[in-house]
């Protein structure tokens, strides 16, 4: 990742909030208990947050110290670690309203899944207190979890389209409308989509929805080209893949809700930061059929 490009690009869109005028995003006219501003500017303190989820780090502190020592020309008011956490919260509106501009074009043909985020191990579940009340026991394809649900809409080319956070128990039919909001054309989804109700909703929005029939459901009449597409539904699982162990969106040291949504956020950022995303490789004949 260009820092010199991801600083840029932040601070364009912090001055731009600037020039709203709004004191929910703005870290220049907030104060902690003690009436001091942080040194940093808002600016610095996100492309630290997102430059994280670009590095070989898995440990934020270590990062945090690499750059106080080996990139302290880049960051010359680099603030001390506890108080860089202290900070952290502050950028999770700023942060979430970036990633909405980084969103990708809708081109017609989407895929959607959910992935599990995991707070904390099976056997640490009762002995968990930063998520007590919040998170909530789930189930996915490689069994249970205990946190909450990404839900993603990606494009042929890896982009995101839009994305949803809900608890872990939440099924993944329940936050679809609200994700294709802006999205039209086909969408492709496994068989967790497959629901009559949800599908005459789409086609309202002007969405077709495609998925695989359960064993106890008769076959559907579909099209060679919807079924090639539908069998490159993997790229969206290579997508959350990238998220959770190249982009480190989930781990199990989070010690504060806040800060999980953070770093939930800025992986999301850093990922469409990424050159090469998963997509679609586009053959001609029995290339395509292959």
């Amino acid at each position: 990742m260009d820092l010199t490009q991801l600083f840029c690009d932040i601070d364009d869109f912090v001055k731009a909030l600037e020039q709203k005028n709004n004191p929910n995003l703005l870290i220049s006219r907030i104060k902690n208990k003690r009436g001091v501003n942080p040194q940093m500017s808002l600016s610095e303190i996100m492309t630290i947050v997102v430059l994280y989820h670009s590095s070989n780090y898995k440990n934020f502190k270590s990062f945090y110290h690499f750059l106080k020592e080996q990139r302290h020309c880049e960051f010359p008011s680099i603030l001390s670690y506890s108080r860089f956490i202290e900070w952290i919260p502050y950028c999770l509106f700023p942060l979430t309203n970036f990633l909405q501009t980084k969103m990708g074009e809708v081109t017609g043909i989407s895929y959607i899944d959910s992935t599990s985020l995991g707070v904390c191990k099976n056997i640490r579940i009762p002995r968990n207190k930063v998520f007590k009340g919040i998170a909530t026991r789930g189930k996915s394809s490689m069994g249970w979890f205990f946190g909450f649900k990404l839900h993603i809409i990606i494009n042929e080319k890896g982009e995101l389209l839009n994305f949803a956070f809900t608890k872990g128990n939440v099924h993944d039919i329940v936050p679809m409308k609200t994700l294709c909001k802006n999205i039209k054309g086909k969408l492709f989804g496994d068989k967790g989509y497959c629901s009559k109700k949800a599908t005459n909703e789409l086609l309202l929005m002007g969405i077709k929805l495609l998925t695989n029939v359960r064993s106890n459901m008769k076959k559907k009449f579909m099209s060679i080209h919807d079924s090639i597409l539908l069998r490159k539904r993997f790229v969206i699982e290579t997508v959350n893949d990238v998220l959770k162990n190249g982009c480190n969106i989930e781990h199990s040291r989070h010690r504060s809700p806040m800060n999980f949504l953070v770093n939930l956020v800025a992986g999301l950022v850093s990922y469409t930061y990424q050159e090469k995303k998963p997509s679609i490789k586009w053959g001609t004949g029995p290339k395509l059929l292959a």
